[in-house]
């Protein structure tokens, strides 16, 4: 399923819906979510209705569900040459991005 090709709404909405399936796939419910989490059970409630929660609150919930090893692959950069590579690695220590004369305009 490519999601380049959809709303940022319909992402969230498949997101909620992965996250409660996944959630009663390991036949948790929203209470044993929201403790192991350390979160209310209204954040949790939230968070599977699409609703406004704290990027956190998404963390803690991946966390229970066994998902660290998505978090990790979330804005892992895109290296396909040795370039790429040298690139990145010279840029992290750039704290901001220059515009130049033209930008703006």
């Amino acid at each position: 399923m490519d999601l380049a090709l959809r709303k940022p709404s319909e992402i969230v909405k498949l997101l909620c819906e992965r996250l409660r399936k996944e959630r009663l796939t390991q036949q948790m419910t929203q209470a044993d979510i929201a403790a192991r989490a350390g979160i209310g059970v209204n954040t949790v409630s939230n968070l599977e209705s699409g609703r406004n929660v704290g990027f956190e609150n998404l963390v803690r919930v991946a966390m229970v569900l066994g998902r660290g090893k998505e978090l990790e692959a979330l804005f892992m950069p895109q290296i396909d040459s040795l370039d790429d590579l040298l690139r990145y690695e010279k840029n992290t220590d750039r704290q901001r991005v220059k515009r130049s004369a033209n930008d703006g305009q």
